[in-house]
């Protein structure tokens, strides 16, 4: 280009910005989401941009993350992903039987409920859950430092007697962050 032509500013839709915005967060690292998040606010100068794709994104990466969220008053913790969803922004811990609801951008939890009875497996399954959750807990704390763990019942909730086929799913995340090391 010589010096007398003039450079054309490439104009960036804001629909565009949100769409970039968006590939950053997702693609954060593991536990870092956070750090990007303030840069691409200050990046992006625009609020309402920001907002957009931070609303959209981060419920997507704290799923798929697995991010755990500690209760208000610290009486435990909510792990976030699809096996706790109860909607998308309320979350089931079946150890306490609690269910909390999230805000993801803020990542905690802004307050908590009891479950209701059909967010919750029978008597008969709840009592596998628990014996499960019990020998979970075991490993967990043998084999990872910082491990949390929820059992989940992902199908035949409703079993009340011996015969008839329901599915525990254990999930164990054990992430250790420390950015400033790196």
């Amino acid at each position: 280009m010589s010096d007398t032509e003039e450079e054309e500013e490439i104009v960036v839709s804001d629909d565009q910005k949100t769409d970039i915005a968006k590939w950053f967060l997702l693609n954060s690292p593991p536990g870092e989401i956070q750090y990007v998040a303030k840069d691409l606010r200050s990046v992006l100068n625009d609020e309402n941009v920001y907002r957009l794709a931070a609303s959209q994104t981060f419920p997507v990466y704290n799923k798929s993350h697995i991010v755990c969220i500690q209760f208000p008053n610290r009486s435990g913790e909510v792990l976030i992903s699809s096996f706790s969803e109860i909607s998308e922004d309320e979350y089931l811990d079946p150890r306490t039987a609690q269910v909390a609801k999230v805000d993801h951008v803020r990542q905690i939890c802004t307050q908590m409920r009891p479950a209701r009875d059909d967010e919750l497996p029978s008597r008969y399954v709840e009592e596998y859950r628990c014996a499960l959750d019990a020998e979970i807990s075991k490993y967990v704390g043998d084999a990872y430092s910082k491990g949390v763990f929820s059992v989940y019942c992902t199908s035949g909730k409703e079993t009340e007697e011996p015969g008839f086929d329901f599915e525990l799913l254990v999930v164990i995340t054990a992430t250790r962050h420390s950015p400033q090391n790196f």
